[in-house]
């Protein structure tokens, strides 16, 4: 089944400890809500399950619409139901990131800036000297465990979030935690910079290609790109916006990357409520654009949204977000 309690812990980052050769290591946060209640964020640094490294993905300007949907800063914990509006991260249907941009570390070596906790360390410390740094940590929540003080920090009661990482796609005894819109993620927003940075974790032998509405691996499907250049037909524009009174004329330009001609029949758009519309039937030429027209109940929100490619096997291809403040200006192509 789904992950029994799933949401978002939004709070400060008050101190971390790392763990080093343990069966199931793990790198561990201490956070404060505005309320004065204590929380622990446990991240996994290493897999139960062959290969044991973990993939990761670093987005240093993280910008998505999903920004505009999480609670206030510091307000502690907010259950989070898992469809998309509702500020839930789904790493293959939210399109977060370029699945192609992973790459795996180990948990913890000696040295400096070699393994993965190094990497958490380079963003937890900054958040901690920052006081006015937002953090916001995605998955499943513990506690509170009335008397029994926290096994890492001490802090009473125990209480905190884990599944800090993709939670779909898995097999063996892990597939019980399957579900789509309930996956974990690390977020800071830095307010002086008016930037947010983004942690994602992912275990290598999990799915990329997961059924709608269990989570669970579709089976013989192809693994996850690993090369942002083995993507042949993307999208690479959209005019979400368009100038002049409703009903608009929205629009998704695509581009065959490739060196060789692409079928697209039976290929669909999905806008982020996963409304499907059809592309026109053709052979779009190497290095060829192709301008898909919207219809109605295929919608673009000018408040943000993702869209998505999906192939005749209705398995995604390519995705991107484009945010409010992307979508405010009346007939502005966005490009992507």
């Amino acid at each position: 089944m789904p992950l029994k309690n799933y949401g978002v812990l939004a709070a400060t980052a008050v101190d971390r400890r790392r763990e080093g050769a343990t069966d199931t290591p793990h790198y561990q946060i201490h956070l404060r809500d505005a309320h004065g209640t204590d929380y622990r964020a446990a991240v996994n640094v290493l897999s139960q399950q062959a290969p044991s490294e973990l993939l990761y993905v670093v987005v240093d300007d993280f910008r998505h619409p999903l920004t505009g949907l999480l609670p206030a800063a510091g307000s502690g914990w907010t259950a989070l139901s898992s469809k998309p509006g509702t500020g839930a991260l789904d790493f293959v249907r939210g399109n977060l990131f370029d699945p192609a941009a992973l790459r795996t570390l180990p948990p913890d070596l000696p040295g400096v800036d070699n393994d993965l906790a190094d990497l958490l360390d380079h963003f937890v410390q900054r958040a901690i000297a920052d006081p006015a740094a937002a953090v916001y940590l995605f998955g499943q929540r513990f506690g509170p465990e009335a008397n029994i003080p926290d096994k890492v920090f001490g802090f009473r009661p125990g209480n905190g979030v884990h599944d800090i990482h993709l939670n779909q796609g898995n097999s063996g005894r892990f597939r019980n935690d399957d579900g789509v819109y309930q996956d974990g993620g690390l977020l800071i927003h830095l307010p002086a910079e008016n930037r947010w940075v983004a942690v994602f974790l992912a275990f290598q032998s999990q799915s990329w290609h997961t059924d709608d509405a269990t989570g669970h691996a579709l089976p013989s499907t192809p693994g996850r790109p690993t090369d942002p250049h083995d993507v042949a037909v993307r999208i690479v524009a959209a005019m979400v916006n368009p100038a002049g009174p409703e009903p608009e004329r929205e629009s998704v330009t695509l581009l065959n990357a490739s060196a060789t001609p692409v079928d697209l029949t039976g290929w669909h758009l999905a806008d982020q409520a996963k409304h499907r519309l059809p592309i026109p039937a053709a052979r779009l030429a190497p290095g060829a654009l192709l301008t898909v027209n919207g219809a109605r109940g295929f919608e673009l929100g000018n408040h943000g949204g993702v869209i998505t490619l999906l192939d005749p096997a209705g398995l995604k291809v390519h995705g991107v977000s484009y945010t409010a403040r992307q979508a405010a200006a009346e007939g502005r192509t966005i490009s992507f």
